[in-house]
């Protein structure tokens, strides 16, 4: 018979800042509690803590700054620093693929949402709907909360894959929202109905209906689309009018 290994205490409280990692409640880039409270919210000795964290440092989980304190690694984020996709998210003929993008995120966030999401989290999805109205006359800080809309939603899902796309996507999503809301503005019939069709998502949701939910989340983006394939199209007919009132001239 072998005799049964008992885990260090380090290594247990290793394991629970990982799966706080994991599950969201330590964000990519995030500053950890101090020390001291950190023990005693684990209700262990600092050294077994400190022991801890040194393990984690080395799994390249977290590091330290000189008097600064402990940070989660933005390793969950590195993907939004990537200069393919910082290129793609500035040309504006991928917007569209965007769009088709996030069909399938925000439809499964918002599928997910409704069939599992606490009454917490739908309390903040009505504040993050809420919140928009306010900065809806500044479209950076419109695109940011929306896109702050959309994170909640996911966080609604209580799934950490999705989740965490969403987090290390979200510079990407919101300069997608910032350049449509840009396009948007000249047609004031499509926003006013755009508005309409979130408050329609959060509805379903709230109703614990997944599939209306997807379905909502799915219709929206496709009027998005629409709606933007039409000015698109728009621009260029004035655009060949221009030119042709030059030409004759």
């Amino acid at each position: 018979m072998q005799r049964i290994q008992s885990k260090k205490l380090s290594d247990v409280i290793a394991e629970e800042i990982e799966s706080m990692i994991i599950d969201g409640r330590l964000l990519a880039g995030q500053k950890l509690p101090p020390e001291r409270e950190l023990a005693d919210k684990f209700e262990v000795s600092r050294p077994s803590l400190r022991e801890a964290i040194q393990k984690l440092e080395a799994k390249g989980l977290l590091y330290r700054k000189q008097g600064g304190g402990t940070f989660v690694k933005r390793r969950l984020t590195a993907l939004v620093t990537d200069p393919l996709l910082e290129l793609i998210s500035q040309r504006p003929e991928t917007q569209f693929d965007l769009l088709e993008f996030r069909h399938a995120l925000e439809g499964m966030a918002a599928y997910y949402a409704a069939l599992r999401g606490q009454d917490s989290d739908y309390q903040a999805l009505k504040a993050a709907l809420d919140e928009w109205p306010s900065v809806s006359d500044n479209k950076d800080a419109e695109a940011e909360a929306l896109a702050k809309f959309y994170l909640t939603m996911a966080e609604a899902s209580h799934n950490v894959v999705l989740i965490h796309v969403m987090r290390s996507l979200l510079p990407m999503l919101q300069e997608n929202i910032r350049c449509n809301l840009e396009m948007l503005a000249i047609n004031a019939s499509a926003t006013e109905e755009i508005v309409e069709q979130r408050k329609g998502i959060v509805d379903a949701i709230l109703a614990r209906d997944p599939e209306a939910a997807r379905r909502a989340s799915n219709e929206h983006l496709a009027f998005i689309e629409e709606t933007l394939l039409n000015i698109n199209r728009q621009d260029s007919r004035i655009q060949r009018a221009i030119r042709r009132i030059e030409v004759k001239r």
